[in-house]
């Protein structure tokens, strides 16, 4: 594990909704740069090229003939153009950060990464753990099976974005904040062999025992670590404007000493803040906070 931060970061927004089937997301990546996420990033000596939005068509049918999952064309239309633009970034030498939009869109992002890091590591912060697969889903939201598709299960179109080999090691995977698991993915976990840190853990043990243990087991045997921030996996109080939010989450203060542990080691190849939703949100709390997170991440301090 020999991964240093890059200094030049590559903007990526994916106005995405589709993979939630709740408008709002849709305009996250809008709401985080109207938080002056340029303005931090290059405070803190960051070369930024923000690439604006990929575009994502506007469709009123969820269901496709005899399809199970919601919007599944369109989401398998950005994802392969996400995946293509992260790998490019990463063939330049930029660091992708990549905006949501709903979580279904690190699919696209963490397969880009696998092309140029196949040994990757991935911290999952979410209240919900995203390792739903076309048999167990409730909803046929795709954004509750982002993880499962990643790590190389799931439909077969969807694991075929950035190639069917391209895929997570389950063992160089945590989750961070899970609090809301459906039973189906309770034997997937298991099954797979994920460490994952409920709230029960956190409140136990305390974030710094917890980011310790995470971080060794995504740096182990990789070339790399991703990071997956969806906002819901802090408490509503802190973050009100995400789409599916659960009560009990990770305070403000956890999660920037989560971010500040994250930059200390060193690891970190790319990074993605998902599931800000505007329409939720309280005077632009949520996406304030995704700046403000985005700030620890890459360096920012108290003193």
């Amino acid at each position: 594990m020999n991964a240093t931060m890059n200094n030049h970061i590559s903007i990526i927004g994916v106005p995405m909704q589709y993979g939630a089937d709740r408008h709002g997301a849709d305009m996250g990546p809008g709401a985080i740069r109207a938080s002056n996420i340029h303005h931090r990033l290059e405070s803190l000596g960051f070369q930024i090229e923000d690439l604006g939005d990929l575009p994502v068509n506007r469709v009123i049918e969820a269901y496709q003939a005899g399809e199970k999952l919601k919007y599944l064309k369109e989401i398998i239309q950005v994802n392969h153009k996400l995946c293509e633009t992260v790998a490019s970034e990463m063939k330049k030498g930029q660091f992708p950060l990549v905006l949501g939009g709903d979580h279904s869109i690190a699919i696209g992002t963490i397969k880009g990464v696998l092309q140029h890091v196949p040994k990757l590591g991935v911290i999952w912060f979410d209240a919900h753990t995203d390792v739903n697969t076309e048999e167990t889903t409730f909803t046929g939201n795709i954004h509750g099976m982002s993880l499962a598709v990643a790590l190389g299960y799931g439909h077969p179109e969807l694991l075929s974005i950035g190639g069917i080999e391209a895929r997570l090691r389950p063992e160089n995977v945590v989750i961070i904040g899970a609090r809301s698991i459906d039973q189906g993915e309770r034997k997937f976990l298991k099954d797979k062999g994920i460490r994952v840190f409920t709230m029960h853990e956190i409140d136990r043990n305390g974030m710094k025992q917890v980011m310790e243990e995470a971080l060794q087991i995504v740096t182990d045997g990789t070339d790399g670590v991703h990071l997956s921030l969806d906002l819901d996996g802090m408490d509503p109080g802190d973050a009100p404007g995400v789409g599916t939010p659960v009560s009990g989450g990770m305070s403000y203060r956890e999660s920037h000493f989560a971010m500040e542990m994250l930059h200390e080691r060193g690891c970190l190849v790319s990074a993605e803040f998902v599931e800000v939703n505007p329409m939720l949100d309280q005077n632009n709390k949520t996406a304030k906070t995704a700046v403000e997170l985005i700030g620890s991440v890459f360096g920012e301090r108290i003193l």
